[in-house]
């Protein structure tokens, strides 16, 4: 096997902004929304997907960034990996589970899933009108602030389409950027197999000519891959830096709520897990990065899809 080289838990309080506030109060131009569908829209959900468990990666940072947001989970594990599938067909996935989620009423989409980002992030934008973030360029700009030589891990469309590289030198254009197309980790992931060997020896032949570059930073081009984090940490230089994007766009989703006026200031709603495959399957990989055991619904989009339209 060569690879192919290109150069809830529960919720803690948060504390609201004070506003800036003057002696008399001031006139408002615009007229106020209601205050009932503002807080209802304030409590809405965030809607998180991923192609299976990577983006409980982005999950877990929702939880530790934004403790009081509830949040709508779906996992289009009937159609995993999405790593291999073409443009076309993830574009498509993509507009099938937003549209399901804006029927949800969810108030803003992360795309937790790099491959997504990569290649679907800009077309939906134009078609959708709830805010939808996606992971490369936080990414990217996460992992100039820690190295020039960057490494990047991801699957092979996400390596196949340049989307880091060309996220990187938009950054810095001074920055060094080699990728790697991963195809065997997504499915190791999933069948809960981080301890065999057999992944420690796939890994080792991944990063092989990454260190022969000899990068001082690796990102995580795919939600899944942090769940490795033990087996590549065990096989990388201890000055080689991990940059998990999921951290910076969990943070650009707080800056963007904030901007909106959408941050909810309430408890949240627990959260809903949701997937296009086996509930039971899901649950149980699960538990291991949640620290609880999820009940998970199933979603039959295209039948859900076709009674929203009739």
């Amino acid at each position: 096997m060569q690879p192919s080289v290109s150069n809830h838990s529960q919720p803690h309080s948060t504390s609201l902004p004070s506003d800036n506030l003057t002696s008399e109060p001031q006139p408002s131009l615009e007229p106020s929304l209601p205050t009932p569908f503002a807080t209802e829209r304030q409590r809405a959900y965030i809607g998180v997907f991923d192609s299976g468990v990577g983006g409980l990666t982005v999950l877990r940072e929702l939880y530790r960034q934004l403790p009081n947001e509830s949040i709508l989970y779906f996992g289009d594990t009937a159609r995993l990996p999405y790593g291999t599938r073409s443009q076309a067909e993830i574009l498509q996935f993509v507009r099938e589970i937003l549209t399901w989620m804006v029927q949800q009423g969810v108030k803003m989409a992360i795309m937790a899933c790099n491959t997504s980002s990569a290649l679907a992030l800009e077309a939906v934008r134009r078609e959708f009108k709830i805010p939808i973030l996606g992971l490369i360029l936080p990414g990217a700009r996460a992992a100039v602030q820690q190295g020039s030589r960057i490494g990047v891990i991801a699957t092979p469309a996400t390596a196949a389409s340049n989307a880091y590289r060309q996220a990187v030198q938009e950054v810095d254009e001074t920055a060094e950027v080699w990728q790697v197309g991963c195809p065997e980790f997504v499915p190791l992931v999933e069948q809960n197999r981080i301890s065999d060997p057999y992944t420690y020896q796939v890994a080792q032949e991944y990063l092989a000519p990454l260190l022969q570059q000899q990068i001082d930073t690796l990102v995580y081009g795919c939600t899944h891959y942090p769940h490795l984090a033990p087996v590549l940490r065990s096989l990388l230089p201890p000055s080689v830096k991990l940059v998990d994007p999921a951290v910076s766009v969990v943070a650009a989703a707080a800056q963007e709520l904030e901007l909106l006026g959408l941050r909810n200031i309430r408890l949240p709603l627990p959260t809903r897990f949701c997937v296009s495959g086996n509930p039971e399957q899901f649950a149980q990989v699960s538990v291991q990065w949640l620290g609880f055991t999820p009940t998970v619904e199933k979603i039959n989009l295209p039948e859900v899809l076709s009674q929203i339209v009739s």
